[in-house]
């Protein structure tokens, strides 16, 4: 193994597991970030890469809201009984996976080819951070009606599912279109937050677990171990990330990512401006 290379997974490990659940595009940071340190690896095993150590961020979700997800509990008589309420937010959750699902199969070899490109995430970061600034603007006027996340229905779910489909777009972010078409539609920032994480785990583990059988398994030892190591360190990020960004809603709103998104893709387009007047793009 080298050790420049292990370096450069523990970078992308811990950008993976900071951009996961912040809404400023994972997949936009890990392509731009690869821009600039690539792994020598083949295209085709980073692209699984880049996927598969999010793994390791959803297990930090399902770490930090086990209690809130885990559908099943002792009954008086010692068994194993069903929860109601949690069966039926899995419910909500499975509802709201399905277009992003579909759309996903269907566009996938698609977006791989045209879209995953530093143009197109400076792009969408620009746009997206324009709109976290005029819906939280919006807010200073209105007033949300869904409070907690076990107050969504099944129709504001499937909605906030099919806003969740536009992060098939690199550098939209997944959480951030989430949680802007949750607050779009009365949601608060909390539950409109925690319902975001909650969808990352079929989307995500299921996204992962498609390019691993399309992959083929075909990875020698080396990349095993960077596949592991990028996991681990996703996790213990995101751990972190996590519990940060939900401290940090309740007494903020979401303006700074929006400025974040904003300022960052001013910097990479002219970074690629840069580079193409240079000859280099």
């Amino acid at each position: 193994m080298n050790i420049v290379e292990i370096l450069k997974v523990v970078v992308l490990g811990i950008v993976e597991g900071f951009t996961e659940w912040l809404p400023v595009s994972s997949t936009g940071h890990m392509i731009l970030v690869n821009e600039i340190i690539r792994l020598r690896q083949p295209d085709s095993y980073y692209s699984v890469f880049e996927v598969v150590i999010q793994l390791g961020a959803i297990l930090a979700v399902v770490t930090t809201f086990f209690q809130k997800l885990w559908p099943f509990a002792r009954t008086e008589r010692g068994g194993i009984g069903i929860v109601p309420d949690k069966f039926v937010l899995w419910v909500k959750i499975i509802v709201a996976c399905l277009p992003a699902a579909v759309l996903g199969l269907l566009l996938d070899d698609f977006l791989d080819k045209y879209l995953y490109n530093g143009f197109v995430v400076a792009l969408t970061l620009i746009g997206y951070g324009v709109a976290f600034l005029w819906i939280e603007r919006r807010n200073e006027v209105s007033s949300f009606r869904i409070l907690r996340t076990g107050e969504l229905d099944f129709k504001t779910a499937f909605l906030i599912g099919c806003f969740q489909c536009l992060a098939l777009i690199p550098g939209t972010s997944r959480s951030g279109s989430t949680i802007l078409g949750a607050m779009l539609m009365g949601v608060s920032r909390t539950p409109a937050t925690e319902f975001s994480f909650f969808l990352s785990v079929p989307v995500m583990f299921g996204a992962s677990l498609l390019k691993l059988i399309k992959a083929g398994f075909a990875f020698n030892a080396v990349q095993w171990v960077y596949l592991i190591m990028g996991m681990v360190i996703a996790y213990v990020v995101s751990l972190y990330c996590i519990n940060f960004l939900m401290q940090y809603i309740r007494r903020h709103d979401f303006r700074i990512f929006g400025w974040y998104r904003i300022v960052l893709g001013i910097i990479v387009l002219l970074w690629f401006a840069v580079r193409m007047l240079l000859g280099t793009a």
